[in-house]
């Protein structure tokens, strides 16, 4: 998980076509079709979002056909569940704090 992966699901249209990908793989085409927008435009988004691990493009033909890369979004997993293990720790030691000040009060 780096900050490439971040940084490309910041952008309004390249979190537009990962939510698009989570219901099937598309081609550049597919895509230029969906979101209205132009060709170049579109092979630029999919190609950060490559950069960033997150898609995976299979050559078929005279097409590239984009999907999710599943690995990716795993580790994204991991790592937003880190955070709740964490917050999680820091509210049990919280709550020990607060019973001990009631308990003296």
């Amino acid at each position: 998980m780096d900050a490439k992966t971040f940084s490309a699901l910041a952008e309004p249209t390249r979190f537009r076509i990962i939510e698009l990908l989570r219901e099937q793989p598309y081609s550049v085409n597919g895509f230029v079709k969906l979101l209205n927008i132009k060709q170049p435009q579109v092979s630029k988004h999919l190609r950060i979002l490559n950069d960033g691990g997150l898609v995976i493009v299979k050559p078929i033909a005279q097409q590239r056909i984009y999907s999710l890369n599943s690995e990716a979004f795993i580790e994204l997993d991991q790592w937003v569940k880190s955070f709740e293990r964490l917050w999680g720790d820091r509210l049990d030691n919280l709550d020990v704090h607060l019973k001990l000040i009631n308990e003296k009060g």
